[in-house]
């Protein structure tokens, strides 16, 4: 497979899309500020007329993440909606029409700090409990983002909770994130975790191809033209991208910067057409970040 294209400026791509969905984590901010350029490439989308959605692995609400864009300062004006793996999975713990969702229990051990679990708040007949042996099913929305923090530190729990046969519901599909200059786990890296001790996980977010559909169906109009998704995760955004039949362009200066970007900060193409032949992606192109 060769690699595609390396572009140094969004908008000569842009212009052949009718709207667009991004990630955020890695490609509009790096959890402590948005990355130079993302703001006016945002800013110009909108000016034209083309929509933009954010789509987030994002373990919570899509207030509470839109909230939190505000204090990064990413502006609403930014960008037409947002829709996270929290929101999603709030739903199908909400209306149950999943067999999966709907075959859980109502008691939930939640993986997660106290002020992070908008996605257990305000579901109809959930209870949160504290100990596992009281738990129809874990409620995984992640560890706190620290990078001293490891899968260790949760052996006790997923051994537990796997050797008492409890589902596990994943929140975040994502293994890892990059917060400020500092890689930190996710839920995603405790779910894998879990499946290799036997357990059984549900996952909502990317890579399915459903949380596409209900980001074109945000656009209006647009979402049934030619849509780009804008990521920087292969196995996330990429291939989602892939099973939803849409473009993708590639940001390598998030979570595989290490690997695909050289010392000066340019793309390496050869370690980009290699990993993207490992996965079987095929991106439209290639970019270090999303400059207009």
């Amino acid at each position: 497979m060769t690699a595609p294209p390396v572009i140094d400026h969004f908008g000569p791509l842009a212009d052949a899309y009718t709207g667009f969905i991004f990630d955020l984590w890695g490609v509009v901010h790096n959890g402590v500020a948005p990355f130079p350029g993302v703001p006016e490439a945002l800013r110009t989308l909108r000016r034209q007329g083309r929509p933009v959605v954010f789509l987030s692995t994002a373990p919570r609400r899509a207030a509470a993440v839109a909230g939190r864009l505000d204090a990064l300062g990413v502006t609403r004006d930014l960008y037409d909606a947002v829709l996270s793996s929290g929101e999603v999975t709030f739903h199908e713990l909400t209306t149950r029409a999943d067999p999966a969702f709907a075959a859980l229990g109502a008691r939930a051990r939640v993986i997660g700090l106290p002020d992070d679990r908008s996605v257990a708040e305000d579901v109809p007949g959930l209870t949160v409990v504290r100990d596992t042996a009281d738990a129809d099913f874990l409620l995984n929305i992640g560890p706190p983002p620290d990078p001293g923090v490891t899968v260790a530190d949760y052996a006790d729990l997923l051994a537990d909770s796997a050797a008492r046969g409890l589902p596990m519901v994943c929140a975040n599909p994502d293994v890892e994130v990059r917060v400020g200059g500092d890689l930190v786990i996710c839920a995603g890296a405790l779910a894998a975790r879990y499946e290799a001790l036997g357990g059984r996980v549900i996952r909502r977010g990317k890579p399915d191809p459903a949380v596409y559909d209900a980001c074109l169906a945000r656009m209006g109009e647009a979402g049934h033209g030619r849509v780009l998704v804008v990521g920087d995760a292969l196995p996330t955004d990429v291939r989602g991208a892939k099973a939803a039949g849409l473009d993708a362009l590639l940001v390598a200066g998030g979570i595989h910067a290490e690997r695909f970007l050289d010392a000066t900060g340019a793309v390496r193409p050869e370690a980009v057409a290699a990993a993207c032949a490992e996965e079987g992606l095929d991106p439209v192109a290639v970019t270090d970040a999303v400059r207009w």
